[in-house]
């Protein structure tokens, strides 16, 4: 119990962090001009060719079509392990974060940059899905690596691997022009708000069902 309250604790403080941030992009949004100009302009400099080849192949990760068939072929993977645990973690809070994030994107109604974009793209801008989608789904592998992978090389190699995949897929994000830098740091707290609020409950139930030999 006392574990489950710090992991709900800590998922509070990160939704009032996106909460605070929500309410000044709703009302105060010259507040955050300074900061997502400079970040932008640092990211992206004068949009070099190869750069922009490089940050599009990245971004097309955070795309539904690659990032749902990567949680099937995942999925598939923990389901032959008989990991159903994970599964129910894994899926359940994408299709969680899905439904947060567009109905928060409605709710602010943030409209996108108006610099120029490298790929077209429609909707709101806050918060940005391809990064709280990465993030998540790096997220549940972390904590999936951490309790599976017993070789401490290849889980660091395998955790650092899909948090820096997650973090290049939020960057591709501003350089394309698409995001504002807030609107990814609003997607990392989506991911974090959910990862940590929803953990205490899948690993309660993957103790059980170990127990019980419902699952490995």
């Amino acid at each position: 119990m006392k574990h489950s309250l710090k992991h709900y604790k800590n998922a509070s403080y990160a939704a009032l962090a996106f909460v605070i941030l929500g309410y000044v992009v709703k009302f105060y949004p010259a507040y955050l001009t300074g900061f997502d100009t400079a970040v932008q302009t640092a990211v992206r400099g004068d949009l070099p060719d190869t750069a922009s080849r490089f940050w599009t192949s990245i971004t097309v990760l955070g795309n539904v079509v690659p990032l749902f068939s990567l949680v099937l072929i995942l999925s598939t993977f923990f389901y032959r392990k008989n990991w159903k645990a994970e599964i129910f973690f894994l899926v359940g809070s994408l299709f969680l974060m899905l439904g947060a994030s567009t109905a928060l994107k409605f709710l602010y109604q943030r409209p996108r940059p108006t610099i120029e974009w490298v790929i077209s793209t429609i909707g709101y801008s806050f918060p940005s899905w391809h990064t709280a989608a990465t993030m998540l789904v790096a997220g549940v592998l972390v904590i999936v690596l951490y309790q599976r992978c017993q070789d401490k090389l290849w889980r660091y190699l395998g955790q650092g691997l899909v948090i820096g995949l997650a973090i290049l897929v939020a960057l591709s994000r501003i350089y394309i022009g698409v995001h504002f830098p807030t609107d990814i740091i609003a997607g990392w707290l989506l991911a974090l708000t959910l990862l940590l609020g929803l953990y205490p409950t899948y690993d309660r139930y993957r103790f059980t069902w170990r127990f019980q030999s419902k699952q490995k």
